[in-house]
């Protein structure tokens, strides 16, 4: 990789990452909100939105991965720690709200 460890803003990613992963939480619930509401086009909007920024947050964090891969040492901080925590949390809470949406239209 062309840039050196001790150069590349590793808190900045983080955010961008923690953001992410945020962002998609907060559509995933609101998806449920509106299925919950019987608004189930707004729940699939809020479903591929949560989708998008999930997306970015997960090609971030597979770039480290790559890169860790290859050699680079990838400081570990609890700072990353709290990016692994927040990316699997949104990932099961796209899980439970599919489900639960599932659930929604099938008693409807």
């Amino acid at each position: 990789m062309a840039e050196d460890n001790k150069d590349f803003d590793w808190e900045t990613l983080c955010f961008q990452m923690i953001t992410a992963a945020g962002s998609a939480k907060s559509d995933y619930i609101e998806a449920l909100q509106a299925a919950k509401a019987g608004k189930y086009d707004k729940a699939d909007e809020l479903i591929k939105s949560g989708d998008q920024s999930f997306a970015t947050g997960h090609d971030l964090h597979t770039n480290l991965v790559q890169r860790e891969a290859s050699g680079e040492k990838i400081e570990v901080s609890l700072l990353m720690t709290h990016v692994e925590d927040q990316m699997m949390a949104a990932e099961t809470v796209k899980l439970l709200v599919n489900e639960l949406i599932a659930l929604y239209k099938k008693i409807n």
